[in-house]
């Protein structure tokens, strides 16, 4: 897990004169020295030969693998009342140039401008396959009572050992979607809450995560970063008698967009007729305008003559969006150059990342059947359910793809069914289909959101199952979608492949984009192995793609050095007349 660490009071020390203010290096000095964020010993025994210095380690959870996390901290630390666009932009970029190194990222971040930047994540994050979750503290870490140690250790275990592919918030226990929170408490470790959503997951004596809401890619599409947000936006909160100047003030050049906070269920006086006119007038100009609630719970319904008067001035309805996703989105929505103003508009209303409701699904024919097994089961708790749902979607699922029949997997999906499930080894459907390279399964499941980056017990990721089976037409189709290679086991794949002589394998490594030069744990490349093993037609492989030669492992030896004690008179001629890179 990477940990970008941009500020806030999570990281702040107390300043005689200056109140709280965040201090360089503080923060990783003290994780570094408390047992309950980083296991010194195990550290000490296990990573020192794989992992460069900084490399923190969670203590080990039963049933989990370790947690390893890197601090990444701003050179300037910001309390987050000074967050502005360029901000977001930089932690978005920072996202996407590490994306491929780490398998979730936390980011600690101030509160109070907490929800504004976690909804422009959400946004600028386009087809975001892994976990990224926004977290801080009203105390300080490094105090006796501080809600900074949960928040900050809950966030490590919920983006490294959880496919959540969403910007989330995580505070007190519980994990928002990014775009659904308002900060509702300036001094309770509650600090935030989402009115209109159920949390995504809920730690306690378990985590419990409730997998039916988790939003996740529904195109064929690499993970990508949109930085162009439009700054000609406006938040204009109602009140009585609010004069037509101030209006007038906000719907001025070079405002493009509004968000207006109207009364109740979206209402606004009727009698004030000029201020309609007005609306009207920037709405045909171009200027778009959403109206959201004042209120934290509900949504904005035209149940009403003020509300309805909105519409015919081309106001738009922004359902129950908060005022921070409403504007975040807005300023995504007018970076959109190539769009049209329609599309713009269109986009304003309808959830393009979970951050307002749509209307529920009908009830469907799987609840039914898992309602009758769990009676029949005596099943009474959510979690006993939850398993038995995952454990019979997996079945029946599993069974439609080994027999390459998409037509029950579109039937048992309309149904309801959780597609998402895994087994007990945590393959998903996408590893099986993988597996026996069903090419229209595996593109209608990654449609679907399957995610790409899910790895089964053994480590195995869909990429890595495709290059054991040789499907290279998987592959082409992983990576075009944004998958990629764990930098941290590569080395030991690419020297087992050429000690064994799998030179299709190695072959579709390098399309997945892997480094061939890649060493193991003890520091030998794939060439060591080919070398040893006198596995001749690998060894002209890697030497005609460049590879080094003299490149040393942890006790000094280079393949070239294996090449001479073997004294083979093919290994020789190959490395003799192969490239000269050292």
């Amino acid at each position: 897990v990477l940990v970008i660490y941009t500020g806030g009071t999570i990281g702040m020390l107390c300043d005689g004169e200056k109140g709280l203010v965040p201090v360089k290096n503080k923060l990783k000095e003290t994780l570094l020295h408390n047992p309950l964020t980083h296991d010194a010993k195990f550290a000490k025994l296990h990573l020192s030969q794989q992992y460069k210095d900084g490399l923190f380690v969670l203590p080990w959870i039963e049933g989990k693998s370790r947690i390893l996390y890197e601090i990444y901290e701003y050179e300037e630390l910001l309390d987050s009342s000074n967050m502005s666009f360029d901000n977001w932009r930089q932690i978005a970029i920072d996202i996407y140039r590490n994306y491929n190194s780490y398998d979730g990222f936390v980011v600690l971040h101030g509160t109070d401008t907490m929800a504004y930047t976690a909804s422009a994540l959400s946004f600028m994050l386009e087809n975001l396959g892994k976990t990224v979750i926004v977290t801080g503290s009203q105390i300080p870490i490094f105090q006796v009572i501080s809600d900074g140690r949960d928040n900050f250790i809950s966030s490590l275990i919920l983006a490294g050992h959880y496919n959540i592919p969403e910007v989330a918030v995580f505070f007190n226990h519980k994990l928002f979607r990014g775009n659904r929170v308002t900060k509702t408490s300036a001094d309770n470790f509650s600090a935030f809450d989402s009115h209109n959503m159920i949390p995504l997951a809920t730690v306690g004596v378990a985590i419990e995560v409730n997998e039916g809401i988790i939003l996740r890619p529904d195109a064929i599409a690499k993970f990508q970063v949109s930085t162009t947000l439009n700054p000609n936006v406006a938040i204009l909160r109602l009140f009585p008698n609010i004069s037509l100047d101030v209006i007038r003030t906000f719907f001025s050049h070079p405002i493009e967009g509004v968000v207006i906070q109207s009364y109740g269920a979206g209402n606004m006086p009727s009698n004030r007729h000029s201020f309609f006119a007005l609306l009207a007038e920037a709405s045909a100009r171009g200027v778009i305008i959403v109206n959201c609630t004042q209120c934290l719970r509900g949504s904005v319904h035209c149940l009403y003559e003020t509300s309805k008067l909105f519409v015919e001035a081309g106001v738009l309805s922004g359902h129950d969006m908060t005022a921070e996703a409403a504007l975040t989105k807005m300023s995504y929505v007018l970076g959109k150059a190539d769009w049209s103003l329609q599309m713009k508009k269109q986009a304003m209303m309808k959830s393009i990342r979970g951050e307002l409701t749509q209307p529920p699904d009908p009830e469907r024919a799987y609840n039914s059947l898992l309602e009758s097994i769990s009676h029949f089961l005596n099943l009474s708790h959510p979690t006993e359910v939850q398993n038995l749902q995952s454990a019979l979607s997996h079945v029946l699922l599993s069974s439609a793809v080994l027999h390459n029949d998409l037509n029950r997997i579109v039937k048992l999906c309309d149904s309801g069914i959780n597609i998402h499930a895994v087994n007990s080894d945590n393959r998903s459907l996408l590893h099986i289909a993988v597996g026996v390279s069903h090419i229209d399964i595996i593109k209608f499941l990654l449609l679907k959101g399957l995610s790409i980056h899910t790895k089964d017990s053994y480590g195995q990721t869909a990429l890595t199952e495709a290059i054991r089976h040789e499907r290279q037409e998987v592959v082409h189709i992983l990576v075009e979608n944004g998958a990629n290679l764990d930098l941290n086991t590569l080395g030991d794949f690419l020297t087992r492949c050429a000690a064994n002589g799998h030179l299709k394998r190695l072959q579709l490594f390098e399309i997945a984009g892997a480094d061939l030069n890649t060493p193991n744990k003890s520091g030998r490349t794939a060439l060591h192995e080919a070398c040893l093993h006198k596995k001749t037609k690998i060894i002209k492989y890697l030497l005609a793609k460049g590879v080094k030669k003299m490149c040393p492992d942890l006790l000094g030896i280079t393949p070239q050095d294996i090449a001479i004690k073997l004294q083979d008179a093919d290994i020789l001629r190959l490395m003799a007349v192969g490239n000269s890179k050292g």
